[in-house]
């Protein structure tokens, strides 16, 4: 059975993935920064993923995904299909189960990410660049090998795991008046959405979403699933279309979306690479630049940003630091 047949994930399968994923993923720290308090208007509370395992937030679900099989059904492998930082974090976590692990990837995908992936020992499938392209060569090896489907953010598993990094949130930074997570795909939106709701009802969930891959906020707005876009964004991380069982659990919950431009998202990469020393991708820095879009909004508050991943080319790196505005 695939990740994608299972129910819809609890609070409860936040917790249990938390104590699962204990002994393999770091806890990472809630950075502050005075400077970026002072630009935004209000006291940001930054949760830093991209020093999770892999770069990225990623780890933890597909951490929680390897270590929720059984023995003889782990023994098969996994397989996923991956543009990057989903693909590394499934072949790292299978190492450290010592299991098979299968990655179909795109044509085009970022460099520094498909060397992440070959790097953790997984085999590469290599695909055309369409979502059904990927997800046919995924069937394709899970029938040649019996391994598991985990996909990147519709696998209920996967969905626990990213939760709890606002599980973690929450525990540094009580009390917190908003949260803003970037969406792609919906996974940690919607993990992060079954811990607010369970431990801070209060807390308003905010969505950062590129304007060329914003399929979030018209299904959102819309009340159902809006699958007919094209992505056109430097933010690799977020082009995939909102999950099913994402949308369902966002929907519920009444996150709402703030659409970013692609040129504010690296004027905020820039801000966090200068003034928090940390080493971003532009699908982490959305979530800053959607603060700093919105400060009437958060005037005053305590918010929290999850930076969600750095895995960063360096060629772009060079380009993107050299052309923000100072």
């Amino acid at each position: 059975m695939d990740g994608t047949s299972l129910a819809l994930p609890t609070f409860t399968d936040v917790l249990a993935a938390a104590a699962r994923i204990a002994p393999h993923a770091h806890v990472t720290p809630v950075l502050r920064s005075r400077t970026l308090d002072a630009l935004a208007g209000c006291e940001l509370h930054f949760k830093c993923e991209p020093l999770q395992r892999s770069g990225a937030f990623k780890f933890r679900g597909a951490c929680n995904a390897v270590w929720s099989l059984p023995q003889d059904v782990a023994a098969r492998g996994v397989v996923t299909h991956s543009s990057g930082n989903h693909g590394g974090a499934l072949a790292l976590a299978a190492r450290t189960r010592d299991i098979a692990c299968h990655v179909v990837v795109p044509e085009g995908a970022v460099a520094a990410k498909l060397a992440a992936i070959a790097g953790y020992g997984a085999r590469v499938h290599r695909c055309a660049p369409t979502i059904a392209a990927r997800e046919a060569a995924a069937a394709q090896v899970q029938r040649d090998t019996g391994a598991t489907l985990v996909h990147p953010y519709t696998d209920p598993r996967v969905i626990a795991g990213q939760g709890t990094a606002a599980l973690e949130l929450l525990a540094a930074a009580p009390a917190l008046d908003a949260l803003v997570v970037p969406v792609g795909g919906g996974g940690l939106a919607s993990g992060c959405a079954l811990v607010l709701a369970a431990l801070a009802p209060a807390c308003e969930l905010l969505l950062a979403e590129p304007r060329g891959a914003a399929d979030t906020a018209a299904s959102l707005a819309a009340g159902r699933r809006v699958t007919e876009f094209v992505p056109d964004t430097l933010c690799d991380g977020l082009r995939g279309t909102l999950g099913a069982p994402d949308f369902e659990l966002l929907h519920a919950h009444g996150a709402q979306v703030a659409v970013v431009e692609d040129a504010d998202t690296v004027a905020a990469l820039r801000l966090l690479w200068t003034r928090l020393k940390l080493l971003v991708e532009p699908s982490s820095a959305i979530a800053l630049a959607a603060v700093l879009q919105q400060r009437e909004r958060f005037a005053g508050r305590r918010v929290g940003v999850l930076l969600s991943g750095g895995n960063v080319d360096p060629a772009a790196a060079a380009q993107w630091f050299a052309s923000a505005a100072t």
